[in-house]
């Protein structure tokens, strides 16, 4: 779904300015804790305030980053030990090019700058690449002013037209002209785009490819990247057709943080924690969590415990054993990670839901120029989020298998591994030799 956000009012500005030598002085952004976020829900301009309670819920269910539209709500997220987004509509191109906007962002930046709970400043949801140019402006700006905080942008999808991206030609061609351009033009620090793949009758096609492409453009840029993905309706029950969006259940969750994981993702967020005229999301009208914040509470804390593990190395290669969806590339012969028994490759065919296993692969980040890196560590996933698969990875060396719940490794038989993965579930695994030299 695009471009279906609100932004919020004006807030007032108290300047308590810093001088701009300490903040070049000060450190450059690091994405740090992988990030675990939701859109619209507390903090969020009309999505309710980041109050005590609502934070206490945030961090219960495992998220770390809260939307904040007040200098207060920083107050709050720091009480509860979240990370906060920070959106005004003072973050904006048009700020810079009139005297007193430029003079207020400037004031605001530098009141907000210090504050222990800000990590991000929230620019702008999915813009036109004929943005990018104003866009880069901006971000050299805060970026100036503070470089220790994320300008953050979040990207359209693979399924926007030609009009929305600002970029000509075959969607594909363009959709990968459109993140060239903002790479960039914009140069920002991290890579956001959102994709909502369940639909009523069936599960689009291209939620692989977008992954893909954007962890193309991410690996070339070195840049981390993050996932908004779905997790309600916004077309109601009434005027619902088989192409709308549907509310996905608890395995569809399980399916897209393992995923996520798998393509190499240090980030995940959620399209809806709670909004009006949205169905499912994380919190009903009622306040009470939903079936999906159920399921999140450890979801949540497996995808940072494995993104951690995962963080000092590089994604290698992604491959799909089994159903060959858009994006998708086979396991080949020569990889050093096997599944037994083999799972052969079966064509795509339109309204299929994603089946088969996919294997994300890493390696060392520092390999040594023109070397071949050596793939160490597998996340491994059951992308059929309907029914429970055991399978058996086989590698070139004695396995280890990591216990996200607790964030131990436990050996393997040697270098076979059975894994018993539920519905859309997945397992990291590494190479028992590459534990001696992990951080």
């Amino acid at each position: 779904m695009i471009g279906h956000r609100g932004v919020g009012s004006l807030i007032g500005i108290l300047v308590l300015a810093s001088p701009l030598s300490a903040a070049r002085a000060a450190e450059p952004w690091k994405i740090g804790e992988p990030i675990v976020a939701y859109w619209a829900g507390p903090g969020y301009p009309g999505g309710g305030p980041l109050d005590d309670a609502a934070a206490d819920q945030i961090v219960a269910g495992g998220w770390n980053l809260a939307w904040c539209s007040r200098p207060e709500d920083l107050d709050v997220a720091r009480r509860h030990r979240l990370r906060g987004l920070f959106t005004d509509p003072l973050i904006a191109p048009e700020s810079l090019d009139d005297p007193k906007r430029r003079e207020a962002l400037t004031a605001l930046v530098d009141r907000l700058r210090s504050h222990p709970a800000l990590y991000a400043y929230h620019v702008v949801d999915e813009p036109s690449a004929s943005a990018f140019p104003a866009l880069g402006r901006l971000v050299a700006f805060l970026r100036e002013r503070d470089p220790a905080h994320l300008a953050y942008i979040n990207l359209l999808p693979t399924y926007a037209n030609n009009q929305q991206l600002g970029v000509e030609g075959p969607i594909l061609r363009a959709y990968e002209e459109h993140l060239r351009r903002f790479v960039e033009t914009v140069r920002p620090g991290l890579l956001s785009w959102d994709h909502y793949q369940f639909r009523r009758g069936d599960d689009a096609p291209d939620y692989f490819l977008n992954l893909s492409l954007v962890r193309d453009r991410a690996l070339a840029s070195g840049l981390p990247f993050l996932n908004i993905v779905q997790a309600s309706s916004w077309v109601p029950g009434a005027a619902a057709s088989p192409t709308s969006p549907r509310v996905p259940g608890s395995e569809e969750m399980r399916f897209l943080v393992y995923t996520t994981l798998a393509y190499g993702a240090q980030g995940i967020s959620y399209y809806v924690y709670h909004y009006p005229a949205h169905e499912g999301g994380m919190i009903g009208d009622d306040g009470k969590p939903t079936a999906r914040y159920r399921a999140l509470e450890t979801l949540n804390r497996e995808f940072t415990a494995i993104a951690r593990e995962l963080q000092p190395l590089r994604s290698l290669a992604v491959h799909h054993a089994g159903m060959q969806p858009p994006g998708a590339v086979p396991l080949p012969d020569d990889s050093p990670f096997q599944l037994v028994p083999p799972v052969s490759p079966e064509p795509f065919r339109s309204g299929d839901r994603a089946r088969g296993i996919l294997l994300g692969s890493f390696g060392p980040a520092g390999a040594r120029s023109g070397a071949r890196p050596t793939a160490t560590h597998v996340v491994v996933v059951n992308l059929d989020y309907r029914a429970d698969r055991t399978t058996t990875l086989v590698g070139p060396a004695p396995l280890e298998v990591f216990n996200a719940a607790t964030g131990g490794w436990s050996a393997a038989t040697g270098p076979r591994a059975e894994l018993r993965l539920k519905g859309g579930g997945g397992m990291l695994i590494r190479l028992a030799s590459a534990g001696s030299t992990s951080r």
